[in-house]
């Protein structure tokens, strides 16, 4: 029997583990082991992914890889299962075998202590790093908010903490990046102490990263977090006898409230003073610890341990097949020998165990593990669980739907509805800001810099602000209540067509607020592959900043069929990203990285303090990451559209201006005339500007690529402006067709007359939809751009998408308009 053929209440027993690679081991880490009880509760809306419950918590599993898990309806008596009599008994008789004497050496005197916080996913160990170090860093209830170390120092009792806050982890083995970042930050930077963050409420799972700890040997201080859900479940833990077995200190926590951290600090102090300290070595039973001896004596000669990267542990990791580790001895003279040897061990052990090496170890861990339990952890008492009864609700297959895109109608109305007002306050002080500094300075290159380039570009930075600190606001609470991980868990079968994640979603649609805080909102995406595919299409999302656009031409040429080509826009777009993830997933990023094995937290209530912090933090670094390139990039195109200026022709124009005002002195002309020649003489004078300027010659020289779309230079410029921001196409277009980037009636008139010199006109509706659908689809803001390159690490894909949606807009506009001009 199969866990995918588990029906909804039903449960089982793991008998056996297939598959390879990341799913495989990251499912064993998760606690799928041999002889553990699983539970299948419900499944997902769409019959796909399953939820299941196992060691007391609840995880999501596609029926893909639900398939690959082998199951018994009887229970098998395992090897495992250690009591803490017989490691007692191993410790007292094998002294020199499970445990180790060893001084460790630091200076004392300098009173500084290095700690690097680790454990799983959901744990609270952020919440810890923040209220410890006053650092705000973003606390979500999901896998994988911290995406990258994060570093805050405070002061206690004397002693100056530098606290290093590393990515969750399930264990310590090399499929992940965020495993694999943990582990090198521990074995290279060498923390004094760990404080290994411990779930109360999960605690066999979350004691599995322990065990990998305590085999490489580095001072320890367990932080027992969110001990409230453990004693409101009624259970009892005995974790003084637990510490004692382990010879770890262990401290009770509330992360969210602070309870626990400063005894914490004192024992991690206390930990550091340590002049000598016992490290327990986890007992891994006779066939394996044979092994583990064997391999010991093939590398001692050789190999020189270090801090955090102990001979045992090597050792381990060779046997369980860990790449890493053979690259970290491939230097060593007798490797050919030590794989040898290692690959013998692994057939002995898989011989005589009947499961591979990997299994072994995991099952030796957990077996450990709740024979430790099984002495200090009593049953529960309390058995009423409002995140089953919830659940029951949100992911109902009937109303499951609904409720989801009610809450994203209500995010988003509230978002530009609410943020609309903000928004308004801003562009009116940035106006009246711009218009002060214009009124009380002389004409010149340096006034135009201000109003134009500063101002008009700090404000394109800080108008959409408000729409992003709403939008978090709604994140947030999504986050750290555990609506995240469900809204992923129902729409995860949809995004699986396209090669996607379900967590994908959240950014998609976010998108057509805006592309930035969309293509940030990524992050909580914990597959890297999935990841980027959801990055580079994030922008075929019509944002905000493409509506006046749309708005301007398809109410000018299809006044009676505006809604229709609106919403034929947004649904093109949506068909071009689905097409695009398809193509990535097949050709760019083939492999998914991490498995769809997704934890599904307790759902908790959110504290203000931690949804305001969150919020506040995500927008402020809105600001810090874009403002700066936003800036510069509108500085650049202010250069591009102000310079050179040419004399010449200026000359000739300022004189037919003095002339006009003339005759209009000298009542020659009424003042309507003399009002509609000015307008004449600076729209010409403005389209003279912008055709002899930097960027008009470029629109010039793009003009031959850009005629077989049907547009002339002037499109070509203004789809050139765009870059800085969509929105800018607008007042761009405005500029050269009537003088005038603010009167859009008055644009939308011109447009419909403008006629080529051989007087067919410039816009018809062939050219109009070309146009639309290039808008639609070429790259992305600058603000975007520069999003893409700070989330993804790299230039190389923010240049990426600038080409391949740029190129991909110039294809589907020329087929647009060949293929219409055939039939029209």
């Amino acid at each position: 029997m199969r866990l995918s053929e588990l029906q909804t209440g039903q449960k089982a027993y793991i008998k056996k583990v297939h598959g390879s690679g990341a799913f495989r081991k990251r499912i064993l880490e998760m606690g799928f082991v041999r002889g553990e009880e699983v539970k299948s509760i419900l499944n997902a809306p769409l019959k796909d992914p399953i939820k299941y419950e196992i060691m007391d918590y609840d995880v999501s599993l596609r029926r893909s890889e639900a398939v690959l898990i082998e199951l018994t309806m009887i229970r098998e008596e395992t090897n495992n299962s250690y009591s803490k009599d017989d490691t007692d008994t191993q410790i007292a008789s094998e002294p020199d075998y499970i445990r180790k004497f060893r001084t460790r050496k630091h200076n004392y005197s300098e009173k500084r202590i290095k700690v690097a916080l680790i454990g799983n996913p959901n744990s609270g160990k952020t919440s810890i790093f923040n209220l410890a170090s006053g650092a705000h860093e973003h606390v979500g209830n999901y896998s994988g908010v911290t995406v990258d170390s994060k570093e805050g120092t405070m002061k206690h009792n004397g002693y100056m903490f530098t606290l290093v806050d590393l990515p969750g982890t399930y264990s310590l083995s090399s499929y992940s990046p965020e495993e694999l970042y943990a582990r090198n930050f521990i074995t290279k930077d060498k923390p004094d102490v760990i404080i290994n963050v411990v779930s109360a409420s999960t605690l066999e799972r979350n004691l599995y990263l322990t065990t990998e700890l305590i085999d490489l040997e580095i001072p320890m201080v367990i932080a027992l977090n969110m001990y409230d859900e453990l004693e409101d479940s009624g259970r009892k833990f005995d974790h003084n006898t637990f510490s004692e077995l382990i010879n770890i200190p262990i401290v009770p926590t509330v992360g969210k409230r602070g309870e626990g951290i400063p005894q914490l600090l004192e024992a991690v102090i206390k930990t550091y003073n340590e002049a000598e300290h016992d490290f327990v070595q986890i007992p891994y039973g006779r066939v394996l610890e044979k092994s583990i001896s064997i391999m010991e004596r093939e590398l001692k000669d050789n190999f020189q341990a270090q801090r955090g990267m102990t001979l045992r542990h090597v050792c381990i990791k060779l046997l369980e097949g860990d790449k890493e580790i053979v690259k970290h001895i491939n230097h060593l003279p007798n490797i050919q020998q030590v794989l040898a040897r290692k690959e013998k061990e692994q057939i002995y052990i898989e011989k005589l165990l009947r499961e591979d090496s990997e299994s072994a170890f995991t099952n030796a861990r957990y077996g450990f593990i709740a024979g430790g339990l099984q002495e200090t952890l009593t049953e529960k008492t309390q058995f009423a669980d409002k995140t089953k009864l919830i659940d029951t609700i949100v992911t109902n297959k009937y109303i499951g739907f609904p409720i989801f895109f009610i809450f994203m109608w209500i995010m988003f109305e509230s978002t530009f509805r609410l943020g609309n007002y903000p928004m308004q306050w801003i562009e009116w002080l940035v106006a009246l800001i711009g218009n002060s500094v214009r009124a009380s300075m002389t004409e010149g290159p340096l006034k135009d810099l201000i109003v134009e380039g500063i101002i008009g570009g700090v404000g394109g930075v800080i108008v959409f602000l408000p729409n992003i600190v709403i939008l978090y606001l709604f994140i947030s609470f999504m986050e750290d209540s555990g609506y995240m991980a469900r809204a992923a868990f129902i729409m995860d079968k949809l995004m699986h067509k396209i090669g996607l994640h379900g967590k994908s979603f959240i950014p998609l649609i976010m998108g057509f607020g805006c592309n930035v805080p969309a293509i940030m909102a990524t992050r909580t995406i914990e597959s890297r592959s999935s990841r980027m595919i959801t990055m580079l299409i994030v922008p075929f999302m019509s944002c905000s900043a493409r509506l006046p656009v749309y708005l301007l031409l398809a109410g000018a040429f299809f006044p009676n069929y505006a809604s229709i080509a609106l919403l034929g826009l947004y649904f093109f777009g949506i068909l071009i990203a689905c097409l695009t993830a398809i193509l990535f997933r097949k050709t760019l990023f083939k492999e998914e990285d991490t498995p769809f094995v997704m934890e599904l937290p307790p759902y908790r209530r959110p504290t203000v303090k931690s949804i305001i912090t969150h919020m506040w933090d995500r927008s402020s670094q809105y600001l810090r990451k874009m403002g700066g390139p936003i800036l510069i990039a509108s500085i650049v195109i202010w250069f591009l559209g102000y310079f050179p200026r040419e004399r010449s022709w200026s000359e000739d124009i300022d004189k037919q201006a003095a002339q006009v005002e003339m005759q209009f002195q000298n009542n020659e002309i009424n003042s309507e005339q003399h009002q509609l020649l000015l307008s004449e003489i600076e729209y010409f004078k403005n389209t003279e500007h912008q055709k002899n300027s930097y960027i008009g010659r470029i629109g010039k020289f793009m003009e031959p690529v850009m005629r077989p779309l049907g547009y002339d230079w002037k499109i070509s410029v203004s789809l050139l402006s765009g870059m800085a921001a969509k929105e800018i196409v607008i007042s761009t277009m405005g500029v050269l067709y009537t003088g005038d980037s603010e009167n859009q009636q008055s644009l939308q008139d011109r447009l419909l007359s403008e006629t080529h010199p051989d007087g067919s006109y410039v816009f018809t509706p062939l050219v109009v939809i070309s146009l639309l659908l290039f808008v639609l689809i070429y790259f992305p803001c600058i603000a975007t751009v520069i999003a893409i390159k700070e989330e993804a690490h790299s230039w190389k894909w923010a240049l990426f998408s600038m080409f391949y949606s740029t190129g991909l807009a110039w294809l589907i506009a020329l087929l647009a308009y060949q293929i219409g001009s055939l039939f029209i």
